[in-house]
C-alpha cells in the first residue's frame, strides 16, 4: 500500500523581524491595528483586496484597513462565501506578490508556487490548496520552488489568520517585471485563468507597496496618481502607467493581475480604503529620507 509522503512546511522567514515572533504578541499587534479601523460598506460583494507588505511597524496600520473588510457580515462579502450562517466559510485565498529575492537552487519563473504543503506563522499553519493549484497549472506554466524566503506573501498571512477561522491558500510569486518583454500577455493569461477557475469561495489578494524614493513629497505625488487609477477601477490605465513608469509599485504585476482577474469575474468598481507613506507612520518627512507608499483597497462586484 502506498504511503503518503510526510507533509512539508515552509517556516516563517520574517517572524521576529517584520512582525512579532510569538502568537500572543502577533495577535495582539494585529487586533490593536484592527481596533483603529471601521470597515467600509461596499456597494457590492467583495472580490479582491490590495494590501501592503512592509514590516508591520510601517505598513500594518494601512494593511488593517484591507483585512477589516473581512469583519463585515457575510451579506457584504461574496454571496456564497457563507451560504450557511451557522458555519464559517472555507475561504480560498489566492495571494499574489512579487519575488524580491533569489531562491537558492531555483531558477525564477514567471509564476512560482512553493513546493511545501503549508506555511507556518506563529499563529499556526496555513494549508495550500494543492488540487486548485494543479488545476491552475494546467492553464498556465507554474514553477515549483522550495525554501523561498519571500516576505510579500508571508506578511499577509497573520492578518488573514486573525480575520478568518479557516482558509486555504494559493500563493503565487511573480517573477516578471511589468515592462518585461511578453509580460503583458503572460499576465493577461494568468488573470484569465484565475477568473475562470475562481468560485464563490475565492478571494483575490494583491500584495504590493507603492513608490520607493528618497523623498516624502515625491512619493506622495506619484502615488496620488496610482491611487486615483485604482479608485477609478481603470485597469487599462493603471497597467499602462505602471509600464511607462508614470507610477510605481513593487508588486505591479500582482496588482494588475488581481484587478484584471476581478474585472473578468464581473467586478464593477474599487474602493480606496487607506493610503499612507512611511513618513506618515514614522513622522520622518525630512527631504532625502527614504520613503515608501502603502495602499489598502477593495474591489467589489
Amino acid at each position: 500500500m502506498a504511503v503518503n509522503p510526510t507533509p512539508t512546511v515552509r517556516p516563517s522567514a520574517v517572524a521576529g523581524t517584520w512582525y512579532p515572533d510569538t502568537a500572543a504578541a502577533l495577535r495582539r499587534t494585529i487586533v490593536d491595528y484592527q481596533d483603529q479601523v471601521i470597515p467600509v460598506s461596499l456597494p457590492g460583494p467583495l472580490l479582491a483586496l490590495v494590501s501592503p507588505h512592509a514590516g508591520y511597524a510601517y505598513s500594518g496600520p494601512v494593511a488593517a484597513h484591507s483585512y477589516a473588510q473581512l469583519r463585515l457580515p457575510a451579506a457584504h462579502i461574496h454571496s456564497a462565501l457563507s451560504c450557511d450562517p451557522t458555519r464559517p466559510a472555507a475561504w480560498r485565498i489566492i495571494l499574489l506578490g512579487p519575488l524580491h529575492r533569489a531562491i537558492r537552487g531555483s531558477q525564477p519563473g514567471a509564476f512560482m508556487v512553493p513546493a511545501e504543503d503549508s506555511y507556518r506563522t506563529p499563529l499556526g499553519e496555513v494549508p495550500l490548496d494543492r488540487p486548485w493549484i494543479a488545476r491552475l497549472g494546467e492553464r498556465v506554466g507554474l514553477t515549483t520552488v522550495r525554501g523561498d524566503e519571500e516576505h510579500s506573501l508571508e506578511i499577509q498571512l497573520p492578518f488573514l489568520q486573525v480575520a478568518l477561522e479557516q482558509f486555504s491558500l494559493v500563493p503565487i510569486m511573480l517573477g516578471d517585471y511589468i515592462g518585461d518583454r511578453g509580460a503583458q500577455s503572460r499576465l493577461e493569461e494568468l488573470a484569465s485563468a484565475l477568473a475562470d477557475l475562481a468560485d464563490d469561495q475565492t478571494l483575490l489578494v494583491a500584495s504590493t507597496d507603492l513608490t520607493h524614493l528618497d523623498s516624502y513629497s515625491d512619493v506622495r505625488r506619484i502615488d496620488a496618481r496610482l491611487v486615483d487609477l485604482v479608485g477609478q477601477f481603470d485597469v487599462d490605465g493603471l497597467a499602462s502607467a505602471l509600464r511607462s513608469g508614470e507610477v510605481q509599485a513593487c508588486g505591479a504585476t500582482a496588482l494588475v493581475v488581481v484587478m484584471r482577474a476581478a474585472q473578468k469575474r464581473g467586478a464593477r468598481g474599487a474602493q480606496v480604503l487607506a493610503y499612507a507613506a512611511s513618513g506618515d507612520i514614522t513622522g520622518d518627512k525630512r527631504p532625502g529620507t527614504y520613503t515608501v507608499g502603502y495602499l489598502a483597497a477593495a474591489v467589489y462586484g
